[in-house]
């Protein structure tokens, strides 16, 4: 098949604020352990539909302890049919729109940078009508430590998500993603970094009263491109922290999560994994292991 590249997608590596590049990704990814990850079309389920009973069986046993996967692993392909269908939690279903993808996790460190690549097959267009024209594809992570934001152990991004944010049927413009009682103060935040084909550019942002997409120290840097129908998106983030950027170090593990904006799509209309764990040398759903 002929090699494929998306205008405005070949690979770039940006520079972090002091000028200086940031160091290169594994050179064969091969030898790197991969995670399969399938990631849902969620509909509308913000983490206050999560939490009330009537509506999500699932509600008392996350009040217990128990985690999104231990429940909902197997199904993620199932959901994603019915929601994705208007069959439950969605008032607008688009036609066309993929139900799930499955995605490839690919994680390393060289003591300095945390290598995180992401691969998928490009799903079919659906032919509805472009909601970020600028950028055909996004795909973001998210990292918490400690557990300080609710369900982030739990549900992975979830607790970012709620009703009132914009592109909810009962949301509010201009109103984002945040987290309960969010403070970088306090360490109750989300580290987020994203990814953007059309533009790009990868984003150094947090999320904690507020989403704020470029904060922190400028981090993170990312490359990506479409080659032959698949996907591959590979970030490099120093290990070190700072103001909404979570410090990672070797024997400890993170909350995480990952969403991928398919189909020129924004808000809510997107694909979301389940919460997952990252290992920095330690047991986990994910490891990044020394190179």
């Amino acid at each position: 098949m002929k090699k494929m590249m998306m205008t405005g997608v070949a690979s770039a590596v940006f520079a972090l604020a002091t000028g200086s590049a940031l160091a290169a990704a594994p050179a064969d990814w091969s030898k790197v352990a991969a995670t399969n990850v399938d990631l849902l079309y969620p509909g509308v389920s913000p983490v206050e539909w999560i939490m009330r009973g009537p509506s999500h069986g699932g509600a008392r046993v996350l009040k217990r302890g128990e985690s999104c996967t231990s429940c909902h692993s197997e199904e993620i392909g199932d959901m994603g049919r019915l929601i994705v269908s208007g069959g439950k939690i969605e008032p607008t279903p688009i036609p066309g729109k993929a139900a799930f993808i499955n995605a490839k996790v690919q994680a390393a460190h060289d003591g300095e940078n945390l290598y995180l690549r992401f691969t998928w097959k490009q799903p079919e267009a659906s032919g509805a009508p472009k909601m970020d024209e600028a950028n055909p594809v996004k795909i973001a992570y998210m990292l918490e430590d400690g557990g300080k934001v609710e369900l982030a152990e739990q549900g992975g991004c979830w607790g970012s998500c709620h009703g009132d944010a914009r592109t909810m049927p009962d949301g509010t413009d201009g109103k984002t993603k945040y987290v309960k009682d969010g403070s970088l103060a306090n360490g109750v935040y989300y580290d987020l970094n994203q990814w953007r084909s059309g533009e790009n550019k990868a984003y150094d942002g947090h999320v904690a009263d507020k989403r704020v997409m470029e904060g922190g120290q400028a981090l993170v840097a990312a490359e990506g491109k479409l080659e032959d129908g698949n996907w591959s998106v590979v970030f490099t983030r120093k290990l070190t922290g700072g103001e909404g950027d979570v410090a990672l170090k070797s024997g400890n593990t993170y909350n995480f999560g990952f969403a991928i904006h398919d189909d020129n799509a924004e808000g809510r209309f997107h694909h979301v994994s389940l919460g997952y764990s990252l290992g920095i040398d330690a047991d986990a759903d994910i490891v990044a292991k020394k190179q």
